[in-house]
């Protein structure tokens, strides 16, 4: 065992010299002395922990980092969140599936995990990608830590890593798929070569987050929570999960719907058979091209009943009015985008999560552009009023998120199904 010795020498001179005048009459200086052993015998834990973790980008960039959740590789697709709240929210939306989530906002875990602020049933992403991890939790409702919730979900997560330099490169280069992994054992060349190997782009990640039966949805807001509850006239509305949130079905039932959630592979004439008075198609993860049945779903109930879609249901509807959809550079993923309704001029702050949008050059005649993203441009809602068809690229719900856009949950799909219920076709919806 190694040991080294410091002494040192302290003088009260040292100490009286800079508190009494010199009038100030005191006795002469002491002198003590005292050593300090240091010893290390090179088996003692440490205080803190070392770097044990590498995220290795298809780009060829490694990053090490410090792991927490989880053991083990993952691969899948890295992108940025800028919400500054919610982290919660963000792990158990289904929308996440197959993707990296990396927080710009330095700080996670300081209100640990409660059970009321869950959108799904469990996580779905592939791993978190933070900063600082925070050490302690401070938070009324806490029933565990961040560390422990992942563990338990098997999930992986990675801090005291340049998030800031992460989210400049994905914002320059776009989205990179990445391998991250807390094994010792695999090599940086054979990490970059599953990551240049693995690709989002044409995967069916829906039918891995959709529900298998159909099922009654009947819990609302809880009273604490609600904002803006306004009494209205029941309607059912059947909500094809291709990843829906429970919040989404929450404010739904709020509103006064009786909700009948379906498959993602729910048949287009079983839905009709139910004789609802409007269908809203979910949110929802990956690339809408490669689920073509869903969209020949949607073709097959556009025009027989009030439709109303969201993020992933907003791009089905697109391709099954013959547009088409593309892969953005770094998608939308926050709860901080400004919105602009383009009926209104009003400005909403938004959430949103997405990687693909819908071209609205390819779309036909008599779809109009109802709301537009202010950061690119890019198309955010969308109406065609022949067909009683109203939808959203963002999360009108928030969750998490600011509630500007909650009237178009609560306003746009009654108005449609109001309409319908009257008996008469508004060209002006």
């Amino acid at each position: 065992m190694a040991t080294k010795a410091l002494s040192f020498a302290l003088s009260l001179n040292d100490l009286t010299n800079n508190h009494f005048s010199s009038n100030t009459p005191h006795t002469a200086a002491k002198v003590s002395v005292f050593t300090v052993k240091c010893s290390s015998s090179g088996g003692g834990e440490r205080p803190w922990k070392n770097s044990d973790a590498r995220l290795v980008l298809e780009d060829g960039s490694i990053w090490k980092a410090k792991s927490f959740g989880a053991s083990g590789t993952q691969v899948g697709e890295v992108v940025f969140n800028t919400s500054l709240t919610g982290y919660q929210e963000i792990l158990t939306d289904p929308s996440y599936a197959g993707q990296f989530v990396l927080m710009t906002n330095p700080h996670i875990g300081n209100t640990g995990i409660n059970f009321d602020d869950e959108e799904s049933i469990q996580c779905f992403l592939a791993g978190l990608v933070i900063r600082s991890l925070s050490i302690s939790t401070s938070n009324w409702r806490c029933k565990k830590d961040l560390g422990d919730y992942l563990a338990e979900r098997n999930i992986m997560g990675i801090y005291d890593v340049d998030t800031r330099a992460i989210t400049r490169r994905l914002r320059q280069d776009g989205s990179l798929i990445g391998v991250l992994t807390t094994d010792n054992s695999r090599t940086d060349e054979e990490l970059l070569h599953m990551s240049k190997s693995w690709d989002i782009v044409g995967k069916d990640l829906i039918s891995g987050v959709s529900c298998k039966t159909p099922h009654e949805w009947v819990d609302k807001t809880k009273q604490q929570w609600e904002f803006s509850k306004v009494p209205g006239e029941t309607f059912h509305v059947v909500a094809y999960d291709f990843g829906i949130k429970h919040n989404i079905l929450r404010r739904l039932a709020s509103y006064g719907c009786k909700i009948t959630v379906v498959p993602c592979t729910w048949p287009a004439s079983e839905t009709l058979k139910m004789k609802p008075n409007g269908v809203i198609f979910s949110n929802g993860p990956g690339d809408p091209s490669a689920v073509p049945y869903a969209i020949e779903t949607v073709k097959n109930i556009i025009g027989k009943v009030p439709v109303f879609g969201i993020c992933m249901g907003h791009q089905l509807l697109g391709q099954a009015l013959g547009g088409k959809t593309f892969k953005m550079k770094f998608g939308h993923h926050g709860g901080n985008h400004p919105v602009r309704n383009l009926r209104s001029g009003h400005v909403e702050i938004s959430a949103q999560n997405h990687n693909y949008a819908v071209d609205p050059a390819t779309l036909p005649e008599g779809v109009e552009v109802t709301h537009i993203n202010l950061n690119d441009g890019s198309c955010a809602g969308l109406a065609f009023p022949a067909q009683q068809l109203m939808s959203l690229q963002y999360h009108p719900e928030a969750s998490p998120g600011p509630h500007d856009s909650d009237y178009s949950e609560r306003l746009e799909p009654c108005s449609l199904l109001k309409k319908k219920k009257a008996g008469y076709n508004n060209k002006s919806i």
